[in-house]
């Protein structure tokens, strides 16, 4: 008759089995060296040894499936055979590790246990399980009791009592949590808790990754005990995979339910966005995309193929896709050694009429990003946003809860029907949007989490529809410390133009008829969720990803030859997101001399330049403007993967951020201003207009829109001057701002082609003899601002003085003083002169006749 095995026999041979596997094959460089891994782990003073489970499953098949189908039977020997050949290799004079406990941590694939907390069931029950998720809630760390020792002062004995609880990893029976107060003879005891051992001890929650539950479900959580050296290796917001053993607990209920709370018993947590080192789920990038990569960003039109490779189905609003490129990309953040934070996200509010594609948008990047939150303004509270203090049903205590901004860190968060929140939720976004923090003192509890997000949010105007006879605060409604903290506002109107609504018909169509390949008509579209069955070791690099989108007919119709082919093309989703990841990760720009003096000057001109009259700001113009500039600048030096931020980044951000702050509206009078008819040569390769006869322009056309003309070189007509510009002629441009900037409401035709065509000398001779009226040139290209700057301030003073005592100055006049007292390097040529007067007669401050300066 065989004997039985006994337990304690059985765990010796699974222990000795355990140590086999740690001393196997030291010599063989193809096998994993534990004794180096071990070593490692000791001078790092960890205590957890990470093995692979399909290494385990090479050497011995049935130990991996013993580890995955019973690990209360194979874990407790293999952290026994651990403790052991720890004890054989230390340095017994460096590592005092005689009663320090060690684990073994699991990696690797699980096979068909590696499920959700949706897809976790009662046969999982006992069994090693691996999932994903997002942390939600951690409670505190408290101390767990392993073993208590007592004193009895009449017998001078010490006794000693181990705790073991549902939550220990084994087949023991779990024993009462009650101290023991006497001996087996009555005699008192004294507890010892000096010598008593305890266990730190931390409950956490998980619940299920948003972009993986299913549409109009809630994502499931689970509860998960972390023990020992596991504690407080996440916060809530964190992205984790997480190894451990499912097991039922015990009801409380008996006798009126026959149900079970259920926990997972934490083996190993893997961290896959942390903020510790700021990461969120990564794309694998292989070497071949990387190369492409940087084949790409030497195009010259890098940006605006990003730009336009952003959501391809929502038309045109060409700025606002640039602004939300470089949200993607953002700034670079600083943390003074003052403790002051400087953040480098963007925020950007979208404010407009409705069906104007904002929500549209804000999915695309919810689909797009790799950590990205949405919500609504009806709702979504202030707490829900930040951060919440709840009481935890079991034990009574405290806790804290993340809410979505503190869950999007290192992310962005989207936030639909922005105006829909009430003043006091708003109000408590107003320190996570500029300090990136959640601080709370409620209950007992003072703590500060971070939340280190962009922000992109959408609303409409206060009565429904923007009101362009209105200032934009009153069709905004939002305060101005709220705004500040935006840094780019766009406002969308849906303006009736008949070949824009038919370009936007004809493309909306285009959407309704596309067909995504390998599918069929009228059959649904199963969602697919990424999943990665290889946990914590790195999963390899992936498949090289198509860098343009396939040429589709329906999308590009009429669009045959080389050149519109080209101008459609668009980079695929998947090296998009590779592209942003590579420019976000890896290129840190710094700011140049060029570059900071170029952001200075625009700053001082926003702060300080008059409004024309038919200008509205849409946002205040504050110190956050200047940061703003800089973020803007850092994000455009991303998309080239330049380490250096350069002037023309500079010149970019104040592209953008004119657009967003100074759109042009309706006047409220209405006064009847001088149009130009557009009339363009349809023969002519390089889209050449003819002059138009200004005594042909009828004064009704009051919506038609401002159109530079241009000459022919062959015609044999005098080119009119191009410096002598009559204020009246024209309605105004936003100060500064450069005519090659197109808005959605005005097309305009830049004059650089044509100014080739002049010398010098010519201007020069002819500037102040004709008395033509001609289009705005662009002024950036004759004086810079700085120059602007000082010209301006050395005109005011001349205002003052005798030259003007009739109310007006001659050119010559004024040209002579003006370089009085100059060095000779900072001379003010001829056509730096009449651009600045140009725009300073654009500005209202002067008006120009008959080469006569007049002030008002």
């Amino acid at each position: 008759m065989e004997l039985p095995v006994l337990p304690d026999q059985l765990f010796n041979d699974r222990v000795r089995i355990w140590q086999e596997y740690l001393d196997n094959r030291l010599d063989d460089p193809n096998v994993v060296n534990y004794h180096e891994a071990i070593k490692r782990m000791l001078h790092l003073e960890e205590r957890r040894l990470t093995v692979n489970i399909d290494d385990i499953r090479d050497y011995n098949r049935n130990l991996a499936d013993g580890l995955l189908n019973e690990p209360s039977e194979y874990l407790p020997p293999f952290n026994k055979a651990l403790k052991d050949v720890v004890l054989t290799i230390r340095d017994i004079n460096k590592h005092k590790v005689d009663d320090v406990l060690f684990y073994i941590g699991l990696i690797g694939s699980f096979g068909d246990q590696h499920i959700s907390p949706r897809t976790i069931r009662a046969q999982h029950l006992g069994k090693l399980v691996c999932l994903e998720g997002i942390v939600t809630r951690c409670s505190l760390v408290r101390p767990k009791i392993v073993k208590s020792v007592h004193y009895c002062e009449k017998t001078k004995l010490f006794h000693y009592h181990e705790y073991r609880d549902v939550t220990a990893i084994g087949n023991e029976i779990p024993t009462s949590s009650v101290y023991p107060t006497q001996d087996e003879n009555g005699n008192p005891l004294t507890t010892e808790f000096g010598y008593s051992v305890y266990r730190d001890h931390q409950t956490i929650s998980i619940q299920e990754m948003p972009e993986r539950a299913p549409a109009g479900q809630l994502p499931r959580s689970i509860d998960v005990v972390m023990d020992d050296d596991l504690v407080d290796r996440v916060k809530p917001g964190d992205r984790i995979q997480l190894v451990g053993l499912y097991r039922a607990l015990g009801n409380r209920n008996a006798s009126s339910s026959s149900t079970f709370r259920t926990i997972i018993i934490a083996n190993n947590v893997i961290l896959l966005s942390s903020k510790g080192n700021g990461g969120i789920a990564q794309i694998d990038i292989t070497d071949t995309d990387i190369r492409n990569i940087n084949k790409l960003s030497k195009k010259k039109n890098i940006f605006e193929l990003l730009s336009r490779s952003l959501a391809p189905s929502i038309f045109e609003y060409d700025y606002i896709k640039k602004a939300v490129l470089l949200l993607l990309l953002g700034g670079i953040e600083k943390n003074l050694d003052n403790g002051t934070h400087i953040r480098g996200d963007i925020n950007i509010l979208m404010v407009g009429d409705p069906s104007t594609a904002k929500s549209q948008m804000l999915r695309f990047i919810v689909n797009t990003v790799p950590l990205a939150i949405a919500t609504t303004g009806r709702g979504s509270s202030g707490v829900g946003l930040t951060a919440a203090v709840t009481t935890d049903k079991e034990t009574g205590e405290r806790r804290l809860e993340a809410g979505a901004m503190v869950l999007a860190d290192r992310g962005v968060i989207c936030i639909d029907e922005f105006d829909k929140m009430s003043d006091i939720d708003r109000i408590a976004i107003h320190e996570v949007m500029e300090q990136q923090t959640v601080t709370i003192a409620k209950a007992g509890i003072h703590t500060s989490l971070n939340a280190r997000c962009s922000v992109i949010a959408a609303a409409n105007p206060v009565y429904g529809q923007y009101d362009p006879h209105k200032d934009p605060h009153r069709n905004i409604a939002l305060p101005d410390s709220l705004l500040s903290r935006f840094d780019l506002l766009f406002v969308i109107t849906d303006d009736i133009d008949e070949a824009r609504d038919r370009s936007i018909s004809e493309h909306v169509l285009r959407m309704h008829r596309y067909l995504a390949p390998g599918t069929e008509e009228g059959v649904p579209v199963a969602d697919k969720y990424g999943k990665n069955l290889s946990v914590g070791t790195g999963s390899g690099l992936g498949a090289d990803s198509l860098i343009y989108e396939k040429m589709n007919q329906i999308f590009y119709n009429n669009s045959s030859n080389a050149e519109k082919s080209k101008k459609n093309e668009i980079l695929s989703i998947s090296f998009l997101k590779k592209y942003i990841q590579y420019a976000k990760s890896r290129i840190k720009p710094v700011l140049t001399k060029k570059a900071a003096d170029y952001i200075i000057s625009t700053y001082s001109a926003l702060r300080n330049d008059e409004l024309g009259a038919n200008q509205r700001k849409t946002s205040p113009i504050t110190a956050r403007t200047l940061e703003t500039l800089i973020r803007l600048s850092t994000a455009h030096a991303k998309v080239r993967l330049s380490q250096k931020v350069e002037e023309k980044d500079a010149y970019i951000a104040e592209e953008i951020l004119r657009y967003s702050l100074f759109k042009e509206i309706v006047k409220e009078d209405r006064r009847k201003r001088r149009r130009l008819q557009k009339t363009q040569d349809s023969e002519s390769e390089e889209n050449e207009c003819e002059a138009i006869d200004e005594n042909n322009i009828e004064p009704q056309l009051k919506s038609s829109k401002k159109i530079a003309t241009m000459q022919h070189p062959d015609d044999d007509t005098p080119m009119p001057d191009i410096n002598n510009i009559h204020i009246t002629d024209y309605t105004q441009e936003p100060s500064g701002r450069n005519i090659q900037q197109e808005s959605q409401q005005e097309t305009q035709v830049s004059w650089g082609s044509t100014q080739s065509l002049y010398t010098q000398s010519q201007i020069d001779q002819d500037s102040l003899s004709k008395d033509n009226t001609q289009p705005n040139l662009p002024t950036e290209q004759v004086i810079s601002p700085s120059r602007f700057s000082l010209f301006s301030s050395k005109l005011a003073h001349l205002i003052t003085t005798p030259l003007f005592r009739e109310e007006y100055a001659n050119f010559n006049d004024l040209f002579s003083e003006i370089n009085k007292e100059l060095a000779q390097e900072e001379l003010f040529t001829t056509r730096e002169v009449m651009a600045a007067l140009n725009k300073l007669s654009e500005q209202n401050k002067i008006m120009i006749s008959n080469n006569i300066i007049y002030k008002i």
